[in-house]
């Protein structure tokens, strides 16, 4: 093993580093977007002290971003409650109250009885060309 350094054995074996997704030029956008929430919390340092100190923050903000941080991909739902399985049960609490909010005063609302945001169906960084273009199953845009 000590003949070769790691990329040469990877390469050796037919492993390619690659530093990009596949017909993609761009960074990945779920990436972009976490990391544009991460640097723009009130709480987030101009600089880190320290190693600790990058891990310490670190620490409390993942929690709040998969626990309590309302995602619009997400219909505006945490992905703790859309991986636990309980996405369903959450929109149809919320479905309730945008009704009482109707029932109650119907003129805040021009056009119909609110309803609140979706779950994507699908999300796709590179979706497969039969998806992209089947009209059954429409895709969310990634902004």
């Amino acid at each position: 093993m000590t003949s070769h350094t790691v990329a040469q054995l990877l390469a050796t074996l037919g492993v390619v580093k690659s530093h990009s997704r596949p017909q993609v030029s761009n960074d990945n956008p779920f990436s972009e977007s976490q990391f544009k929430t991460l640097k723009y919390r009130p709480e987030f340092p101009q600089r880190f002290a320290s190693y600790d100190h990058g891990l310490t923050f670190c620490r409390k903000f993942f929690p709040w971003y998969n626990e309590e941080h309302r995602h619009w991909g997400l219909g505006l739902l945490t992905p703790a409650t859309v991986h636990s399985g309980h996405s369903d049960k959450a929109l149809a609490a919320r479905q309730k109250t945008l009704s009482a909010a109707y029932a109650t005063t119907p003129e805040r609302f021009v056009q119909r009885e609110p309803r609140p945001l979706r779950l994507p169906d699908a999300v796709w960084i590179n979706p497969p060309a039969a998806a992209a273009k089947s009209p059954e199953n429409p895709l969310p845009e990634l902004h």
